[in-house]
């Protein structure tokens, strides 16, 4: 198990997430933060602090967004295991799901 970051995170990309993450498994896409479910530790630590509630334990991802469960881990299919967000960076890439959404900040 591990945790997800869902739709609340789409074009929004707070980042408080990564910085209070104590193993670095918080990579940035894109269009969203994406959490690696072979590093993510399953501390919570990430959860309380996103402003937006786009973080879920994966049992607890809400019906509407538990195709993210799956996009979360299809990040990681090109790149793999990086070792290490910092060092990784922001990473030209979205989840196919993610990139296919329409614009979710339009005003």
């Amino acid at each position: 198990m591990t945790y997800t970051i869902a739709e609340p995170c789409v074009d929004v990309l707070d980042k408080a997430c990564i910085e209070e993450c104590p193993v670095d498994c918080i990579y940035e896409g894109n269009r969203m933060l994406y959490i690696h479910p072979d590093e993510c530790v399953d501390c919570g630590a990430c959860e309380p602090v996103c402003p937006v509630e786009a973080i879920f334990y994966e049992d607890d991802v809400p019906d509407e967004w538990v195709e993210y469960t799956a996009a979360n881990a299809d990040f990681f299919d090109e790149i793999g295991s990086p070792g290490g967000a910092a060092k990784a960076g922001k990473i030209d890439h979205d989840a196919p799901f993610v990139k296919a959404l329409p614009p979710m900040n339009e005003e």
